[in-house]
């Protein structure tokens, strides 16, 4: 596991950062992950390109929602113990399935297309900066508990 820099997690400073990215023109994928990657020891030009497809709920296809998906790929930086034996997929698997956990009890859905309303007459169920929040929350609280 990679050293977590718990400093760098205050959950309001990075829900201001990820919004101030996302208004930069950050997917949502990108705006999660370059926002937590320096706690991590990752360099946010990587995250940013290593995000690029993940927006719009995956390439616009309007799937998982890039916020998430943002999430899950710091988690699987943290945790991967690289290619040569690698071990870690298991741990990674479920810790990503704790944030897309919490992320659906939280919103209902984790699908792009379902939160934001594509074919539906009530409108969206929360905007992209809402599902970016709750990503980063949920994200800094579980980087804060690996941890520990």
């Amino acid at each position: 596991m990679k050293q977590i820099d718990t400093a760098q997690l205050d959950i309001t400073t990075c829900q201001a950062q990820a919004a101030e990215y996302h208004a930069r023109g950050f997917n949502c994928a990108q705006a999660v992950a370059c926002t937590l990657a320096p706690a991590v020891g990752l360099d946010p030009q990587t995250a940013f390109t290593l995000t690029e497809g993940f927006g719009a709920g995956m390439g616009g296809m309007t799937e998982t929602c890039g916020a998430i998906s943002g999430a899950v790929a710091i988690m699987g930086f943290v945790m991967s113990d690289g290619m040569e034996n690698p071990k870690t997929k298991g741990q990674t698997y479920k810790l990503s399935r704790e944030i897309a956990k919490r992320f659906g009890e939280k919103n209902t859905t984790t699908v792009c297309g379902t939160l934001k309303g594509v074919g539906s007459d009530k409108g969206p169920l929360r905007s992209c900066p809402g599902c970016i929040d709750d990503a980063i929350e949920i994200a800094c609280d579980v980087l804060k508990q690996l941890a520990e």
